[in-house]
């Protein structure tokens, strides 16, 4: 009789601790995020020397120190908390020091980020030469690129989020702006050259 009460004390307290709840710590998590449906706008302007597409989500507004640049602009991705910054430089000797400016500026985030990949922009037919450079980590600009005609034009875009870079919770957005500054690369037209 003995040996029963211990073999069902045994069980009862095994199933006692068996049904205890234990704290499992949830996993980070973050909100769903919503995209609005791609859909671009031609920038028009006959002072500009160049122009593009744009998404119809993005505002376009000229930099606020226009004597810095003559040809600058923000494009403001409000919903999405990010901004593209567009500098244009005539090309007048200055082509290399431009090179040399726009690849230093991309490798300045080389501290904090995890790689630096870059992506040639190779269009003879169209005059576009350039460099895109994905920034991978938690740098402050994920995306930079410049385009160049090689004789009158030079463009330089940098992609800047309005808020602390956390690679993982931008991944989504990131990549959703990433093919809107491909659509603006791919549609981009030199016209005559400007002073």
């Amino acid at each position: 009789m003995k040996g029963i009460r211990i073999t069902l004390l045994l069980l009862i307290g095994g199933f006692a601790i068996a049904c205890t709840d234990t704290p499992i710590p949830k996993p980070y998590g973050y909100f769903r995020i919503d995209f609005p449906e791609k859909d671009y706008r031609l920038l028009e302007s006959d002072d500009l020397p160049y122009q593009f597409e744009y998404p119809v989500y993005s505002l376009l507004t000229p930099y606020p120190n226009q004597e810095k640049g003559k040809y600058w602009y923000n494009l403001n991705f409000p919903l999405q908390k990010a901004q593209l910054h567009l500098s244009y430089h005539p090309i007048q000797g200055n082509l290399r020091f431009l090179l040399d400016e726009s690849h230093q500026l991309a490798f300045k985030h080389q501290i904090i980020s995890d790689a630096i990949q870059d992506e040639v922009i190779m269009k003879p037919d169209e005059s576009k030469f350039g460099l895109i450079y994905h920034i991978r980590g938690n740098a402050a600009s994920p995306i930079q690129f410049f385009l160049t005609d090689s004789t009158h034009h030079f463009l330089r875009g940098s992609l800047y989020f309005l808020h602390a870079p956390n690679a993982d919770s931008i991944a989504p957005v990131l990549q959703f702006i990433e093919s809107d500054i491909d659509y603006l690369i791919n549609s981009l037209v030199w016209k005559d050259a400007h002073d």
